[in-house]
């Protein structure tokens, strides 16, 4: 889950558009002292700003795709002093912490968009743009890739996750035409369930909201890389190893997880939550944040002129008390 980034690219194939940068930035506030983690490093963009106002302060960039890894090595060079990278999945947060011998963080950030080098990557399997192999796997080492999913999933299953997770309401429809059609042979590339997509859809509904199959392949993808599961215990794991004043900034890209990680910050902010008829609290909760943004802040005008990708982002600041 690495930040969405305009599509102008660099010798390394990743490009430097980060989203909310200066709202970002501004957010964590930052101390040139502190110990960050850059939970989502994609092409580095945010991990760069954030270490260039650091002193003698640390920066966790943690991605579980390789290829950041090796990109922002290359573009973080320059500040290499104050970086450690993790190739990892930042749903182990805590252990990577206990590995890198941190006990508590100044500040983090998630980014949970996909970034471009990955759609722009027709290998990688995840655009409906280019025809590949389906695949959509962000880690290229995980055992479950798009074919799977897409190829001995049941009805049923597949009906669910385009449904639930893409919010298609023609999920019924393309999951038994991706059942009958696999029957003849596997769907095995990107632009074959692009067909299969399509004509699951009534011609007047295909001309309605962007390219026909943006619900299904994000459904798909969600599912490959089980990424809403882990959005909860993440935000819950980061909160308990922030330091007193400690930020967490979270970035999302749709509603499904947008909802997940506002429901995490206004349980997290709850004190008590006992009946109100108990004359004194049993229960011992007590609110570990302060939500800092009320509403999500959402990309500027002058950002979404320059990057379309920014359209749906929203940034949520939560503080440890």
């Amino acid at each position: 889950m690495t930040d969405i980034l305009q599509t102008q690219t660099s010798d390394t194939g990743f490009s430097h558009y980060p989203v909310m940068r200066t709202e970002c930035i501004d957010g964590l506030s930052i101390d040139p002292t502190g110990i960050y983690a850059d939970c989502t490093l994609g092409g580095g963009g945010h991990s760069e700003e954030i270490a260039r106002r650091l002193t003698t302060g640390k920066l966790l960039c943690i991605d579980q795709d390789i290829c950041a890894i090796r990109a922002a090595s290359k573009r973080l060079a320059p500040y290499a002093d104050r970086i450690i990278l993790e190739h990892d999945n930042f749903s182990n947060i805590k252990e990577i912490l206990r590995r890198n011998g941190i006990n508590a963080l100044h500040g983090a950030l998630i980014d949970l968009g996909v970034s471009s080098y990955q759609l722009d990557t027709p290998e990688r399997g995840f655009s409906y743009q280019h025809n590949a192999p389906l695949d959509m796997r962000m880690n290229a080492d995980a055992p479950l890739s798009a074919y799977d999913i897409v190829n001995t999933y049941s009805f049923e299953e597949l009906r669910r996750i385009i449904s639930e997770y893409g919010e298609e309401r023609f999920a019924s429809k393309i999951a038994s035409n991706i059942v009958r059609d696999r029957e003849a042979a596997p769907i095995e590339t990107t632009f074959a369930l692009v067909d299969v997509i399509k004509k699951s859809i009534p011609a007047k509904n295909r001309a309605e909201g962007g390219h026909p199959a943006k619900r299904t392949f994000q459904a798909i993808r969600i599912a490959v890389n089980d990424e809403l599961a882990i959005i909860e215990p993440t935000v819950r794991s980061l909160i308990d190893v922030l330091r007193p004043d400690g930020r967490l900034c979270v970035i999302t890209f749709h509603s499904l997880e947008d909802r997940i990680v506002k429901q995490t910050y206004r349980n997290e902010a709850k004190g008590c939550t006992c009946p109100p008829d108990f004359p004194v609290c049993i229960c011992g909760k007590i609110p570990k944040i302060r939500i800092v943004t009320t509403k999500p802040i959402c990309a500027s005008e002058t950002e979404l002129a320059e990057n379309n990708r920014s359209h749906s982002a929203k940034l949520r600041i939560a503080q440890r008390i």
